[in-house]
């Protein structure tokens, strides 16, 4: 059977060639549990086909990816060659506040944690 049809791909082989996703299932997953649009129009099946020129939404962690198919591929590859599948429109992220250095909450690190049990000991 041959990869593509009339220069058309499954949308969840295209995102695992492209290396959105490590498996080609969790792009499927992630094809039916979230929507995604392709030109706009919300698609809820991963065996949706995709082509150069169309442009993806898709959610991909805390971020939403939008991207422009370049070209199909034929085989996940090394990332280089995956990077030039697509082009990303994305915006930037927002950046982080930052958190003063002092105000630190959470669990204490291990010499942290040494030095709590020193004073315990010590029956301070």
């Amino acid at each position: 059977m041959t990869e593509t049809r009339n220069g058309r791909l499954r949308l969840d082989k295209w995102l695992w060639y492209a290396r959105f996703f490590k498996t080609r299932s969790r792009a499927a997953r992630t094809c039916a549990a979230h929507p995604v649009r392709i030109n706009g129009e919300v698609v809820s099946k991963s065996h949706a086909t995709v082509k150069p020129g169309d442009v993806l939404t898709f959610p991909l962690g805390p971020h939403i990816r939008v991207i422009e198919i370049l070209e199909l591929g034929t085989r996940r590859g090394p990332a280089p060659e995956a990077q030039g599948l697509y082009s990303d429109l994305s915006p930037p992220p927002v950046a982080k506040r930052e958190e003063p250095a002092g105000d630190r909450s959470g669990r204490p690190t291990k010499a942290g944690r040494r030095a709590i049990m020193r004073f315990k000991e010590s029956g301070l």
